[in-house]
């Protein structure tokens, strides 16, 4: 009796009762937007404070225009992944293991998916180890912040922190704290851009529009890659979005699948909720990415400071306690501790979620079992933390931990792209397929991302281009 109560209100099983007429506009569908400011708390944190702001620090304003293209053309390939979701009711991970080849009980996205998350652990212990850092300075023990006691405490403070506010694993919560903490982070950006023209190191128009120009310069290609790799939706937000389009109800409320006029035109009517969702996020996190990378462009970069290892932080936070005063630094130290906080609060339920589905197409649980789901994780959202917490005090140097991932990220968003491509053919009703204009912007997308792919893996390799 009690699975008869909990399965027709469990998000992952399409039922005639959960069936919803879609909104239509932009006000009625406010109200059902959320799996972007999920994606968009995690986005905003790890690539933007600690990666795009050390590569705004390398390469100055000459590749501004990377973090537009980098934020923009990758959305296509997230937002047709969410449109196979939302008319199947499946998460990214179970469709991923039809993708031929197969050994066995998985396929080989999922093999790259299992070697991508072995890497972020590392780009997860970075953002662990970001938050402990931040924190530590504000509030040191045993003398030094920087020291292995004072960081050892803080980063168990922050993993405990972690599991306790998460492990109820409630999407309600989940959305409703990735919204405060977006607000939160938002307001930091909007000060940085409008602080930074107030200090020594204010940048002028002619800096934004040489940063336009869609040119890289001689020595940057590198930097302008990782620019690509790490900005935006990355292979793992792309794949953990479906699992929370499905948690808000989106393929719930289209129902099953059928050849009905009246099943298209709710799935098309709720992909466009998705759209708008897709939208809002975008725009969030494309001018928070522009204005970390302006930090460093601007700061850093004339004065050749590369944020590096435990004094991540201190370098940025100089280009206002240098000017400012010391009430700035812990004005941006709580800011930071929000950023990258975000992401550590919006990545733990995703990456259990996705852990647990992996699990599942091994056969290890059954993943329409909304009990044996929610145990295993919850399981992962004790687990990864504790993880994440050993590997940072193991490394301790957030910057290289999180350009890690990045990297990891890159090679994997190819075999995204593929996977896409493969249940959009096999799996998706085409009469829920984007306009002309979506489907060229989807091409688009792929080969870029392709070439992201391969540039990434010759560099793996040891080969260079440019």
């Amino acid at each position: 009796m009690a699975t008869d109560v909990v399965r027709p209100a469990d998000p992952y099983h399409l039922t005639a009762d959960g069936i919803k007429e879609p909104p239509k506009g932009w006000r009625p569908s406010l109200r059902y937007l959320g799996p972007g400011l999920i994606v968009s708390a995690s986005i905003v944190g790890s690539g933007e404070l600690i990666a795009t702001t050390a590569l705004g620090a390398e390469a100055g304003f000459a590749i501004l225009w990377m973090v537009i293209v980098s934020t923009t053309v990758k959305v296509a390939v997230q937002i047709e992944l969410a449109r196979w979701t939302i008319s199947t009711g499946e998460p990214a991970l179970t469709g991923y293991n039809r993708v031929p080849p197969r050994f066995g009980r998985i396929g080989l996205v999922n093999v790259l998916w299992i070697l991508l998350a072995l890497s972020k652990l590392l780009q997860l212990g970075g953002i662990v180890g970001g938050v402990a850092v931040a924190f530590s300075i504000l509030v040191p023990f045993g003398g030094d912040p920087l020291g292995r006691l004072s960081l050892t405490i803080w980063t168990a403070i922050v993993v405990f922190a972690a599991i306790v506010s998460l492990i109820s694993n409630r999407y309600k919560l989940i959305e409703r704290g990735a919204f405060f903490l977006v607000v939160v982070f938002s307001i930091v950006t909007v000060a940085i851009a409008i602080g930074l023209p107030f200090t020594p190191f204010a940048y002028d128009g002619s800096d934004l529009l040489g940063g336009l120009a869609f040119q890289i310069p001689v020595g940057a290609l590198g930097a302008a890659v990782a620019m690509f790799g790490i900005t935006g939706v990355g292979a793992d937000e792309i794949t953990f979005y479906t699992y929370w389009c499905v948690e808000k109800g989106y393929a719930r409320w289209v129902g099953p699948r059928d050849d009905s006029p009246e099943w298209a035109a709710r799935a098309n009517g709720w992909i466009k909720v998705m759209y708008k969702d897709a939208f809002v996020s975008w725009v969030i996190y494309t001018f928070a990415t522009l204005a970390f990378f302006i930090m460093g462009a601007a700061v850093l970069e004339p004065r050749n400071l590369v944020p590096v290892g435990n004094e991540m932080l201190t370098t940025l936070s100089r280009m206002y306690t240098d000017t400012l005063g010391e009430w700035a630094n812990v004005a941006f130290l709580l800011g930071a501790i929000a950023v990258l906080g975000s992401t550590l609060w919006a990545a733990l339920p995703s990456w259990a979620r996705m852990y647990t589905n992996v699990l599942a197409t091994l056969g290890v649980l059954d993943w329409k079992d909304p009990a044996a789901r929610q145990r295993w994780i919850r399981g992962f959202i004790i687990v990864l933390p504790l993880l994440w917490g050993t590997a940072y005090l193991l490394i301790s140097s957030p910057v290289v931990m999180v350009q890690i991932g990045g990297v990891a990220t890159g090679i994997f968003l190819l075999a995204v792209v593929v996977a896409v491509w493969y249940l959009r053919q096999k799996e998706v009703d085409p009469r829920v397929y984007g306009g002309r204009a979506f489907n060229t912007l989807l091409v688009v997308s792929s080969a870029a991302i392709g070439l992201l792919g391969l540039y990434t893996l010759l560099s793996v390799f040891g080969l260079s281009i440019g």
